[in-house]
């Protein structure tokens, strides 16, 4: 009885050499795909909880600012009126600002959306340009 493989001969082995690189891009492609899939996931859910959580602190923040300034506003009535009042508005401008620079701080220094997927993927190009 002859061997598969001998009997197969050269055009066999070449083809079954096609299969397995066509299998091996293939895998490749799949788990990039999934980092690719869990890192879009993980940002959503990141979004997600910061504007949560961004809504909140503004939501409480506005209302305790609101009623601080009131109680100024109140307190000061009868003798300082206009100084209380532009005082609280002052704070609020001051407050818009320092948070407006944080937000764009927290904007620039963000990482860029999919990084490890294109770092991956950069690798493999690296590693494919090596071998040939």
């Amino acid at each position: 009885m002859t061997d598969p493989e001998v009997a197969a001969g050269p055009a066999s082995q070449v083809l079954r050499s096609a299969v397995q690189l066509f299998a091996n891009v293939l895998e490749a492609a799949h788990t990039r795909a999934e980092l690719l899939t869990t890192e879009v996931e993980e940002e959503i859910q990141r979004v997600a909880r910061l504007l949560l959580l961004g809504f909140a602190a503004l939501l409480a923040g506005i209302l305790g600012a609101l009623i601080a300034g009131f109680v100024i506003v109140i307190v000061f009535w009868d003798t300082h009126r206009l100084a209380a009042a532009l005082a609280v508005l002052g704070v609020f401008v001051l407050a818009a600002v320092i948070c407006a620079f944080a937000a764009g701080n927290q904007l620039r220094a963000r990482q860029r959306l999919l990084s490890a997927t294109r770092s991956e993927l950069a690798r493999d190009v690296a590693r494919l340009r090596s071998q040939s």
